[in-house]
């Protein structure tokens, strides 16, 4: 991992997560040294799990997110460690999916599945513990660590989704241009979603057809352009909830940009994604001054 980031130089990661595997003292001092912000998966030791024990009986849970999880924080020193880190817990309740192994009168082996009566009675739980030193909000960290494991979902869709599976010629340059043209679309198409959905990442195949089937109209009045979608698409209210939140995202970027002729408007556009995916804990919109004239 240090040689790793090393040989990056200046262009380290904003934020390094990993799994279990890593997340060690050896490694977290080595992040520390250089400064660096992680988000690592502890192993369920059994240190983490009396850990998971005290916390469990607490009342400031988080509110459970989309996939169900709730997350609760503190700040505590492991055996082995050096010194306190922040540790975030979630926990999801188990309904479903859920069997065990066992013998019927012949002795063959059948699969038993926990029907709802049983999991409702046991009250069965789900636990991840990390251990990261970003100043994101509780709130974002399960979803942050989530889209780690969406990170080699990209490569997926640029081959099966977006075509660069499709098109190899021995003409290296056509066959770069071409793989540099839809990787531009492909960034470009997920910002864009992500200013639709920050709660989450869409795939191709699914949010083109539903962000795309609607016919528009141009209508101009008094200097101004007003665009017009009518969707084509049977998820109307999902649609025009995404459409509301693209809106915002424009909306912040003309209002900044009528203040300040000189700012970055794509720079503003990103920002402005990013503080709704992953909220700072000490969030407050900066401040742009504008140079002193006298």
């Amino acid at each position: 991992m240090e040689q790793l980031l090393g040989d990056l130089g200046d262009k380290t990661p904003a934020l390094v997560r990993d799994d279990s595997g890593y997340g060690n003292e050896g490694v977290l001092v080595a992040l520390e040294q250089r400064q660096q912000p992680y988000l690592l998966r502890l192993r369920q030791t059994a240190n983490v799990q009396r850990l998971v024990q005290r916390q469990f009986e607490r009342l400031d849970w988080s509110r459970t997110d989309s996939q169900g999880f709730q997350a609760i924080q503190d700040e505590v020193r492991l055996s082995g460690w050096s010194q306190a880190r922040r540790v975030v817990i979630l926990r999801r309740r188990l309904r479903e999916g859920i069997a065990r192994e066992a013998m019927d009168d012949h002795g063959q082996l059948r699969l038993d599945f926990a029907d709802h009566h049983i999991l409702d009675a046991a009250r069965m739980w789900e636990y991840t513990v990390l251990v990261t030193n970003a100043d994101y909000r509780l709130e974002s960290i399960a979803q942050l660590y989530r889209d780690r494991c969406d990170c080699e979902n990209g490569f997926d869709e640029l081959k099966n989704q977006w075509g660069l599976s499709g098109f190899t010629t021995r003409d290296l340059n056509r066959s770069q241009t071409t793989a540099r043209a839809g990787a531009l679309i492909y960034n470009w198409w997920s910002w864009y979603c992500r200013a639709a959905h920050p709660g989450g990442r869409l795939e191709a195949i699914t949010s083109r057809p539903l962000l795309l089937a609607a016919v528009g109209k141009a209508a101009s009045h008094a200097g101004q352009t007003t665009l017009y979608l009518t969707s084509m698409h049977a998820r109307t209210d999902t649609i025009n909830q995404l459409l509301i939140n693209v809106r915002a995202a424009l909306r912040h970027v003309r209002s900044t940009a009528e203040q300040f002729k000189d700012v970055d408007r794509w720079g503003t556009l990103l920002k402005y994604v990013c503080q709704r995916i992953a909220p700072r804990m000490d969030d407050h919109p900066a401040c742009l001054t504008l140079p002193a004239t006298g």
